[in-house]
């Protein structure tokens, strides 16, 4: 295996990972949105952002992917070592991405269901969904730490 392989691994990781929690987290939130519009279409503006929140994490993913495509292309000879730390920089962010997408994607699904019932409390839920989000960032500042120790 290349040096270079290894560390586009990390990068690849990371968006791809981030991105799989996202689009399932997404399609989970979605759905109940739909089926309460499907009742009340009137509520379309309270479930955006409840269908959207979920996407977040594959954005995290893409810019720690840039960051480290970036990295990778300002190092001449990429050294063994460098080529690891790229690899496992890209590991926080593409995991926290693709668990917290999801798990935020059921808490947002749940938040639609609440709101097709009480359409007051749809901020309640949204603020729910924003712990879940917390890990996420969590995953995207230690992937992101990681950048600067390498090379």
């Amino acid at each position: 295996m290349t040096v270079n392989l290894i560390a586009y691994m990390g990068a690849a990781l990371a968006c791809a990972l981030a991105g799989i929690g996202s689009s399932v987290g997404v399609g989970i939130a979605a759905q109940a949105s739909t089926g309460v519009m499907s009742v009340d279409p009137k509520k379309f503006g309270k479930l955006l952002l409840l269908s959207a929140l979920p996407g977040t994490q594959g954005i995290y993913g893409f810019v720690i992917a840039f960051l480290l495509l970036q990295k990778i292309a300002g190092i001449s000879a990429l050294e063994p070592a460098d080529a690891w730390v790229i690899f496992t920089a890209g590991l926080p962010v593409g995991l926290a991405g693709l668990l917290s997408g999801i798990h935020q994607g059921k808490v947002c699904a749940s938040g639609a269901m609440m709101t097709a019932k009480q359409p007051d409390d749809s901020g309640k839920a949204l603020i729910l969904a924003v712990f879940v989000e917390f890990y996420a960032i969590l995953g995207f500042l230690v992937s992101f730490l990681m950048l600067g120790q390498i090379g």
